[in-house]
């Protein structure tokens, strides 16, 4: 009875004259392109052209009729049985328990209102679906529908989120990612197929329930597509470096709120050598998989700060964590460039000599990668070979205060302890500070701050936000750069860095191994680059004796050489003259033990 007087209803409603159809409805857009304009991804809301259901197959629109409005091709803009069948169910239940919009009373509020649970919104729905049925097909409406509605994660339309999800055509769907996306727009946050496996799953088995009890489709078809197990893409196939996105799209966020309109963001990324990056520190970690590699983080900083690749681990749809940025992990070796140069700018020269022998600070005893003890050795010699005993010898002597202070005049921001065994890197620091401590070796000594945004501006050109030019800020004079810089090439020539040596490239750098092989890096640089690349486990377990002379420079040469290819470097510069001034007098001895008895850590780096 309910039924029938509505369809009598119906009848005799006037509808509204229909104004033209309004654009797409999505979220404003943020384009982000590399320095040479290439478009890297797209944040915000995406959308496709308008379907053309002449090229799905027939099971992908069936597939929504079937969960979403099955009597579609019956009713002439609302369900009159489905809406009688609804009041009925929430009056017994108390409450709204239940719907009965149709595809077209979906179009009709996507198209013309909004979403305000009202009666008056309801009654203007049912009105404006009425007239839609009057003006058009049921295959334009379907058209229209499945061109406009949301599926979540900022795709509007099936051909989006084809792409977003299964990374195709939506012409090129199989019957179980059809059901997939039909699950979607009842809940496009609780049914997201990258988010909520286990959810989509299940409503994509009620889709094919449905269908099935529709005629779309037989048993057996169902069956067949219960079996398909389809890959689902975590984040948008067609967007590379997912990880300089994550990072920079924060802090554009920060600097302009949430965009009103679409915006093009500028950054620094050169999209080739990050595509390479991410391909060798993938075939790295795959190579290594069997030692223990578990994930790896690399950083190409130029002179001037501006990030050329981040990547922030083998596989951002696998894990999506920033080790890059977010990541703090000891230093190991690598951090005794800090502890050199505190002592040559305290008057010591690569030349001084001083004794690798045993050694104690109060009550610890660090202990050399390799057994046994050199003697009298340069301090090159000492970087070179990268022992322990030597560097922490010169840390108690320089003041480990002041050699913390230098690391941060070099862009280290993370907090950085000062017991005996600072020296050998238990700082935890990200590989994106180092990398920008490793471009001040780069570039003549001058002050960097890693950044990835250059300018932001409408799509119609007017800027937004402008990065400004910073003065540049000498934080290393001579000769104690030129020294640390000699210094930190004979590693590459003859010490812990020989593999990552490139013929006929002036390049320079140092090594890193935790303890029990937790952490492995390798930090080095060419005129105007400098490249941090970090290898170790999420979970802090020991990896299978991978130093950060074995697969991070291996990875380190690979990156670089691309680099090399790509960016305009030289030969490292010199930096700025020494001051003219009477020679130093002579401020320190060889490496002798202080009586300083701090507590000794848990773990501490050996190489």
């Amino acid at each position: 009875m309910i039924a029938a007087a509505l369809a009598a209803l119906s009848l005799s409603l006037p509808a509204p004259e229909l104004p033209d159809l309004p654009p797409i409805k999505r979220d404003a857009q943020i384009t982000y392109v590399d320095r040479s304009g290439a478009v890297l991804g797209v944040r915000g809301g995406r959308y496709a052209p308008p379907v053309n259901l002449a090229r799905l197959p027939p099971y992908v629109p069936a597939a929504f009729v079937a969960i979403e409005d099955r009597r579609f091709y019956e009713h002439t803009g609302f369900d009159a049985r489905g809406i009688a069948r609804a009041i009925v169910t929430n009056i017994e239940r108390g409450r709204a328990a239940q719907g009965a919009s149709t595809i077209t009373q979906q179009l009709a509020r996507n198209l013309y209102l909004s979403s305000d649970r009202t009666l008056q919104r309801k009654g203007s729905e049912l009105l404006y679906a009425i007239q839609l049925e009057r003006t058009y097909s049921k295959q334009q409406l379907l058209g229209l529908y499945l061109s406009r509605i949301y599926f979540g994660s900022g795709a509007y339309g099936i051909e989006a989120a084809s792409q977003r999800y299964f990374n195709k055509p939506a012409a090129k769907l199989t019957l179980r990612e059809a059901a997939m996306l039909a699950a979607i727009p009842k809940s496009p946050v609780a049914y997201d197929p990258s988010d909520h496996p286990e959810a989509s799953a299940a409503r994509s088995r009620l889709v094919l329930d449905a269908m099935v009890e529709t005629g779309a489709i037989t048993p057996a078809q169902r069956t067949k597509a219960l079996a398909e197990k389809p890959k689902v893409w975590k984040t948008a196939p067609n967007d590379g470096a997912q990880y300089f996105l994550d990072w920079v799209d924060g802090e554009t966020r920060r600097l302009v709120g949430q965009p009103k309109q679409d915006l093009v963001v500028e950054t620094t990324l050169d999209a080739p050598l990050e595509a390479a990056a991410a391909q060798a520190a993938r075939a790295t970690v795959t190579q290594y998989a069997k030692q223990g590699a578990g994930q790896v983080a690399v950083v190409a900083v130029d002179g001037q700060g501006r990030v050329r690749a981040l990547v922030g681990g083998a596989s951002h749809e696998a894990s999506p964590y920033n080790r890059a940025v977010a990541a703090r992990r000891q230093a190991g070796s690598a951090w005794k460039p800090f502890v050199y140069l505190t002592a040559l700018e305290a008057g010591m020269t690569p030349e001084t000599l001083v004794v690798d022998a045993p050694l104690t600070i109060g009550t610890w005893s660090p202990r050399n990668y390799d057994e046994g003890y050199l003697g009298p050795i340069t301090l090159q010699q000492a970087l070179a070979r990268s022992v322990n005993t030597v560097a922490a010898g010169l840390a108690d002597q320089v003041g480990r205060n002041n050699v913390a202070a230098t690391a941060r005049r070099l862009g280290v921001a993370s907090p950085v302890t000062t017991d005996p065994a600072m020296a050998l890197g238990v700082a935890q620091v990200s590989p994106l500070e180092m990398a920008q401590a490793y471009a001040v070796f780069a570039n003549g000594g001058q002050r960097v701050a890693a950044y990835g945004l250059e300018r932001i501006r409408t799509t119609g050109g007017a800027v937004v936000w402008q990065r400004r030019a910073q003065a540049p800020v000498q934080v290393i004079g001579n000769p104690p750069l030129g020294e640390l810089n000699q210094m930190l090439r004979a590693v590459m020539a003859s010490g812990t860095g020989v593999r990552a040596a490139i013929p006929g490239r002036d390049v320079a750098g140092k090594t890193g191994t935790t303890s029990d092989y937790r952490d492995a890096w390798f930090c080095g640089f060419t005129g105007n680059l400098a490249t941090v690349v970090w290898m170790g486990r999420d979970d802090n377990s020991p990896m299978g004796r991978i130093t950060g002379g074995s697969a991070p420079a291996e990875l380190w040469r690979g990156v670089m050489t691309t680099g090399f290819k790509r960016l305009p470097t030289s030969a490292i510069p010199p930096g700025p003259p020494p001051p003219v001034m009477a020679p130093l007098e002579p401020v320190l001895t060889p490496a002798i033990a202080a009586p300083f008895a701090p507590q000794q850590p848990a773990a501490v780096p050996v190489g």
